[in-house]
């Protein structure tokens, strides 16, 4: 029978690991850089690039005090190196995914065999948060490969190898991963789960020095030292008030305050229930069988899947604790949970029930992406009008999208039939086509309206090759995408502020000036009658007005704001 890997040859393990290795590579270079997130980050290294000053990341002109700035600095760098932001604004990204699938097969194999190592692996591949991070350019992939680094380095520490080394490169990518995001701590709680197998179990565990704890405290200052020091330095030093609002922004309100007192994402205490059950598909799937069989082993006191499953417990028990929930807050748990499996999914694909339902799950998959391609490419125009309202993009874009759905489906259909009892290939396989088409077909059709590029073009083919752009209510892809040097006053200033800087730049040169800004946020100084609309993009309308469209000794109330919401 082939139900498990364990019969999979050589050849086919070797033709797996390469589909996995190209469907992450799959669309990189392919797309512009799409909300959430990603223009915000990209716009910030690319500052820092042309500028020179890399300590503190800027947006437009104001301080981004939002996010450490590490993230920033490895795009900045994959930039400097590949000389392509399409390309440098995926690449950490990437390879924090390839090597957190190396740890996780690494850590499993030194725990419980070689065997275990591909199960590993292709189990955290095919869970689908898992690739769906690795093609995003947000932080929380890159934390996911230090947090992973860390416990790779802290488990081996406690239970095979109690070298200094481990624990210092340990604590120093937990610290490197506080300053990349301020969880990025997370990973020291597996001293927890530690202690209570020490005080529970009567096995012999490997001694540690007492000297090691000052080994750990100085990786962990090391690794948070890295931009903390430099940056407290400088503020310090400095008079300039926006740098001590940065400061104090970065380190309270965006740390203790945004955990605490959350003001956003804010949701119910189960809500990581959920995400668990979506988005780790299909291996939530498996949660029936898994939870007995760890719950066997932890009665049993076996440190192995006390430090994982406990340290992975003690993370979604922190995120649960905050009003504020984001499902990317729990993706660190996944590798970890993954490295716990491993060890028994081969027994578990030898059941009956457990093939059954991979084989439904990849069945609904099929059904779904095929159903929803045929209604895409064939569906009336009034039935798919609310798709593209909005977003900028045309009904061409969905035909395209349709087409490649159905594509992947055809693909997966014949997976299944080659595979026949082989499950393990064919979910891997599949995934790898999921995610193939994912980055060469479907983000490549959506990008020219996501990221605010076919807005931007129309902007440039509207107004002169000589005429300056000033931008008012703007978001970072507007920015990015724009082809010529840009004004802007402030993203988060007040709106009265803006209008008056934006009225002053506009009567200086009002045939030469243009002015980009959404549509409800016209302002009671513009002529209707001279503003052009220029579209809609990322469920925005956007318009253009010339210096000239600037109404004769109007001025803008005090108490004026636009009623909009913010995004």
């Amino acid at each position: 029978m082939h139900y498990s890997l364990r019969n999979v040859s050589p050849a086919q393990m070797r033709w797996l690991i390469f589909l996995v290795i190209v469907s992450l590579l799959a669309g990189l270079g392919l797309r512009e850089p799409m909300p959430a997130d990603e223009p915000r980050f990209v716009l910030a290294a690319k500052t820092m690039v042309e500028s020179g000053q890399w300590l503190f990341p800027y947006r437009g002109i104001e301080l981004y005090a939002e996010k450490p700035p590490t993230f920033m600095w490895l795009q900045a760098a994959s930039y400097v190196f590949v000389r392509s932001w399409n390309v440098a604004f995926l690449l950490p990204s990437l390879i924090s995914a390839l090597l957190t699938l190396w740890l996780s097969g690494d850590l499993a194999r030194r725990l419980w065999g070689k065997r275990a190592a591909a199960y590993a692996v292709f189990g955290l591949f095919v869970c689908l948060q898992f690739v769906l991070q690795a093609k995003r350019a947000q932080i929380d992939m890159v934390l996911v490969g230090m947090t992973t680094l860390s416990l790779w380095a802290l488990i081996r520490y406690l239970l095979d190898k109690p070298t200094a080394w481990l624990l210092m490169l340990g604590t120093f990518a937990a610290g490197l991963g506080t300053v990349t995001k301020g969880v990025g701590f997370l990973p020291l709680l597996v001293f927890i789960p530690w202690i209570w197998v020490r005080w529970k179990s009567h096995r012999a565990l490997p001694s540690h020095r007492a000297v090691h704890v000052l080994v750990g405290l100085a990786g962990f200052l090391l690794g948070v030292g890295i931009w903390l020091a430099p940056m407290l330095a400088t503020v310090l030093a400095s008079s300039d008030p926006a740098l001590h609002n940065y400061a104090r922004e970065m380190l309270f309100k965006q740390t203790g305050t945004r955990y605490a007192n959350a003001w956003h994402h804010v949701k119910p205490a189960w809500y990581y229930l959920q995400s668990m059950l979506t988005l780790w598909l299909p291996g939530a799937l498996l949660a029936p069988w898994l939870l007995p069989a760890w719950w066997r082993r932890l009665r049993r006191i076996d440190p192995r899947y006390a430090l994982l499953l406990g340290w992975a417990l003690l993370v979604l028990i922190f995120f649960s604790a905050s009003p504020g929930k984001r499902e990317v807050y729990i993706f660190p748990m996944l590798p970890a949970l993954a490295v716990a499996a491993a060890p028994l999914l081969a027994g578990l694909l030898r059941r009956r029930a457990v093939r059954a339902v991979l084989w439904s799950y990849l069945c609904v998959l099929v059904t779904v992406t095929g159903a929803l391609a045929l209604w895409l490419m064939f569906a009336s125009p009034e039935r798919l009008q609310a798709l593209v309202e909005g977003r900028g993009m045309e009904m061409a874009t969905l035909v395209r999208l349709g087409a490649w759905l159905l594509g992947f489906s055809l693909a997966a259909l014949a997976v299944m039939v080659i595979a026949r009892r082989r499950i393990a290939f064919a979910v891997v396989a599949i995934t790898a086509a999921l995610w193939s088409v994912y980055g060469v077909g479907l983000m490549p059709a959506l990008s020219p309206g996501s990221s605010a590029k076919a807005l931007m073009d129309r902007v440039s083919q509207t107004i002169d090759l000589d005429a300056e752009l000033a931008m008012l209510g703007w978001r970072e892809q507007h920015l990015l995408q724009a082809d010529r040097p840009v004004t802007e006053f402030g993203f988060k200033r007040p709106w009265v502020e803006q209008w008056q800087q934006a009225h002053s730049w506009l009567l200086q040169d009002p045939t030469r000036r243009w002015l980009f800004l959404r549509k409800e946020a016209i302002g009671p100084c513009l002529d209707p009658a001279q503003v052009i609309d220029i579209g809609a993009s990322n469920r925005r309308e956007w318009i253009l007005a010339p210096g000239t469209a600037w109404i004769p000794d109007c001025e803008v109330p005090a108490t004026w704001s636009a009623d909009i919401s913010e995004d």
